[in-house]
């Protein structure tokens, strides 16, 4: 992985962001580094919830919780459809965590503001999830929008679905959009649209395709570009297209 400088795949699949006006970032694991462990608490609380709303035991919630995860892209997803579950008390529980060990971010801060055009976070959580995470960090301010899970009718990412409709509720015109990810398969949709998609390195492993890019020889097609730090590579970008 990069440490700061964009790392792209071959030359051939490259997309860079010359034509970049709008700015789209993943919220957990990507605005703030996987180290903070900030997810392990969600995850916690998701199997809490889910063994008191089906009255089942703490391992057979989270059986389920990581099964409905893989089959259906969020766990959200695959309790509404299964179990009719109101998405609303869910989020409520599963995202009134501890920020503490969320760092403010200044370098970061200062790096997206100085991308042109307009920034959006798309995030599979909620909005007020984003809100209090991105205020942490010290970067919300400098977000025209969220596009949260709600917004996208809790049809969530990586389903091309949820891409159509986030860029149909913010104009947003793909070739001219970039899309910074934790997750590789949310990388798809974006690539097969237009966009340039970068991956951020998450050393939170909680699903196969993410144990699988420790077998890459090279990324795949629809990665652009992978870095490991991302106001490094923001700075990089903004570089770039001043050189």
């Amino acid at each position: 992985m990069s440490t700061g400088a964009p790392r792209a795949a071959a030359p051939a699949q490259r997309r860079g962001f010359d034509a970049t006006t709008t700015w789209i970032f993943d919220l957990d694991n990507t605005l703030y580094p996987a180290d903070c462990n900030l997810f392990a608490q969600v995850d916690q609380r998701m199997g809490e919830f889910i063994a008191q709303y089906l009255g089942v035991s703490f391992e057979h919630a989270r059986h389920l919780q990581k099964t409905y995860y893989r089959q259906f892209g969020t766990t959200l997803c695959g309790l509404m459809q299964v179990h009719n579950l109101d998405p609303k008390p869910f989020l409520d529980y599963v995202h009134d965590i501890d920020l503490s060990v969320v760092p403010e971010h200044p370098e970061l801060a200062a790096a997206i503001e100085t991308l042109p055009g307009r920034r959006l976070i798309f995030t599979n959580g909620s909005r007020r999830h984003a809100e209090r995470v991105a205020e942490k960090l010290g970067v919300l301010h400098l977000f025209d929008d969220i596009c949260d899970i709600a917004a996208c009718e809790y049809v969530p990412k990586p389903s091309p679905d949820a891409f159509d409709r986030m860029i149909r509720r913010h104009g947003v015109a793909p070739r001219m959009a970039a899309m910074f990810e934790d997750m590789p398969q949310n990388l798809e949709a974006p690539h097969t649209l237009g966009m340039t998609t970068v991956l951020v390195h998450s050393s939170y492993y909680d699903h196969p395709v993410q144990l699988a890019i420790r077998q890459w020889r090279e990324p795949p097609e629809h990665i652009h570009h992978m870095t490991d730090d991302l106001a490094a590579f923001l700075r990089q970008i903004i570089a770039a297209t001043k050189s």
